[in-house]
């Protein structure tokens, strides 16, 4: 989906593991489904001309949260760094593409 902004707050909705061409990324590989969907992330909010550090609050829905929630985790502090956006983590039991693992949706603020 396309981002969009709201009182200068951008909003980086359904952000998941698709490549520029809209090719799926990682089909079974959490880790690199959630790599791909914070570098879309990057992108939307480059075009917003901010960075992750702007991030106000995230919205993560994962299927099988019982089985990827240590590795989205690690892979989260590190994206965030010292940062540390309000984040919910929620479990699903599926998503708009049957080998969609991850999905992140984001609020970010621009001054």
């Amino acid at each position: 989906m396309q981002p969009y902004s709201y009182l200068h707050y951008p909003f980086g909705y359904g952000q998941f593991s698709h490549d520029m061409q809209g090719a799926f990324v990682g089909e079974g590989d959490i880790e690199a489904q959630t790599r791909q969907s914070l570098e879309n992330l990057d992108r939307v909010l480059a075009g917003f001309g901010v960075t992750r550090s702007n991030i106000a609050e995230m919205e993560v829905f994962l299927t099988n949260p019982q089985e990827h929630f240590e590795q989205f985790i690690v892979l989260y502090k590190e994206y965030v760094g010292d940062h540390r956006p309000a984040v919910t983590l929620i479990g699903v039991s599926g998503m708009a593409f049957p080998h969609q693992l991850i999905e992140i949706r984001a609020v970010a603020h621009t001054d």
